[in-house]
């Protein structure tokens, strides 16, 4: 559906060249709600820009549904943005216009008849949950009202692409759950692609089925987004999925545990779908002279997909507690020793057959 290629963006200002885009690589099929994170100067929102040339690149391609709008004549370009709608973070609403106005601002310009333009403007607008704010004003809005709006008129067009800019990011957490609920019903009951640009990782987890993380306008890591929050390979994707994803053991614990007479090691248990509802934890209490005691948990779902883990000391000598971890993995659960500084996480544990965990 949307394909780049090899895209670059550079940006001239009084000599001075910024290089926003290197090198992007990057398909997103149709169907997806596909979710681009990054921190703020990552070129997130130049990539997306570039979908519907409100960007030109510098260099590369970006197909849209197999055409390289750049190569396209004025006038088919403007036929190939009706396919392509879009949404921003402080919605770019006419304060002099209605809502009914501000939605049908995209078929009055392309000639469409009253009529017409009626019907449809007031489809979208019970679609969107906004059929009674018809003549009202932007300023008589709430942000997640002027949201909807934002939506309504990016609809209005029938296309086939949503593009959003910070969509969100500008909302409460409650209103950014309804407008979230929203995007996805537009998703599945209009087949309607999605592509989303945000640094909030808890948007990615809430609404995506796919994501890609930029950092220094690259792409640094892409794929499933079960599969990225399970298993971060950079350390920028590993600080966005910890936003989400609480696993950290605070210092003043490891003070508190470094205090007791014991020997013990700590170790954080993963559990994925079916295994989690395993009573691991007590099974392992019982069949091993090892004690366990839980120092952090949390379970969340990715995609209908239970996730989560728990942080555990392991209290005995080092035999039964390699013992111990060897029965939890052969539950096929994963499991990472954790060091105090800066609570890494250590692969590879002595005396434990092969000599490494699972993960």
């Amino acid at each position: 559906m949307i394909e780049f290629h090899q895209v670059t963006k550079i940006f001239e200002s009084n000599g001075n060249k910024v290089e926003a885009l290197k090198n992007i690589n990057l398909t997103i099929d149709k169907g997806d709600i596909f979710g681009v994170i990054g921190f703020s100067g990552a070129g997130k929102s130049t990539l997306i820009r570039t979908v519907n040339l409100l960007e030109y690149p510098s260099a590369g391609e970006v197909l849209v549904k197999g055409k390289n709008l750049t190569e396209l004549s004025k006038y088919e370009i403007r036929e190939a943005k009706k396919d392509i709608g879009m949404i921003f973070q402080h919605f770019n609403l006419i304060k002099s216009k209605t809502v009914f106005h501000n939605v049908a601002m995209p078929l009055l310009l392309s000639g469409y008849n009253k009529k017409s333009v009626e019907e449809k403007v007031f489809e979208i607008l019970r679609f969107v949950g906004l059929e009674e704010k018809a003549k009202n004003y932007p300023d008589q809005l709430s942000g997640g009202q002027k949201q909807r709006v934002g939506i309504a008129r990016a609809l209005i067009t029938n296309p086939s692409i949503l593009l959003c800019d910070e969509a969100t990011s500008a909302l409460d957490p409650e209103t950014t759950k309804s407008i979230l609920k929203l995007l996805k019903r537009i998703n599945k009951e209009y087949n309607i692609t999605i592509l989303i640009i945000t640094h909030e990782m808890e948007v990615i987890k809430e609404i995506c089925n796919r994501i890609a993380v930029m950092e220094d306008g690259q792409i640094i890591e892409t794929g499933k987004v079960f599969d990225v929050f399970a298993n971060p390979k950079k350390e920028t994707t590993r600080n966005f999925v910890k936003s989400v994803i609480r696993d950290e053991v605070p210092k003043s614990v490891y003070q508190l545990l470094r205090e007791k007479n014991h020997y013990s090691r700590i170790f954080k248990i993963e559990f994925f779908g079916a295994n989690s509802g395993q009573p691991i934890i007590s099974k392992t209490a019982k069949v091993y002279d090892v004690e366990i005691n839980v120092l952090f948990g949390n379970i969340t779902e990715l995609q209908g997909i239970p996730f989560g883990n728990l942080i555990v000391e392991l209290i005995g000598n080092d035999h039964e507690i390699n013992r111990a971890v060897e029965y939890i993995i052969s539950q096929d659960i994963r499991v990472k020793e954790v060091t105090e500084d800066g609570s890494k996480y250590r692969n590879n544990i002595k005396c434990v057959v092969g000599n490494t965990l699972h993960g």
